[in-house]
């Protein structure tokens, strides 16, 4: 248990990050399934549609350090790929 004032505040500093870090995260889960949903419906355009809205999403979160920049160019890169095979 924290026993200065100091390290009570950065308790509760702790806990309403984690918190926000934890909803954002989140937030890019949402975003991908959304994307695998259209790739298992095997639907080209609201899969293409899904990517775009999600990029953005990803690349944010990458800068803010919610999830690791090389994890956001990965899953983007292997989605772009699954999502190009959808339409050959």
């Amino acid at each position: 248990m924290a026993n200065t004032a100091q390290a009570r505040k950065r308790a509760r500093q702790n806990t309403k990050r984690r918190q926000h870090s934890a909803s954002q995260r989140s937030m890019v889960r949402t975003y991908l399934k959304r994307i695998d949903a259209a790739i298992e419906a095997k639907d080209y355009d609201a899969a293409t549609e899904a990517y775009k809205q999600a990029v953005p999403v990803l690349d944010r979160m990458a800068d803010k350090g919610i999830i690791h920049k090389n994890k956001a160019a990965r899953r983007k890169s292997r989605l772009n790929k699954t999502i190009k095979g959808l339409q050959a």
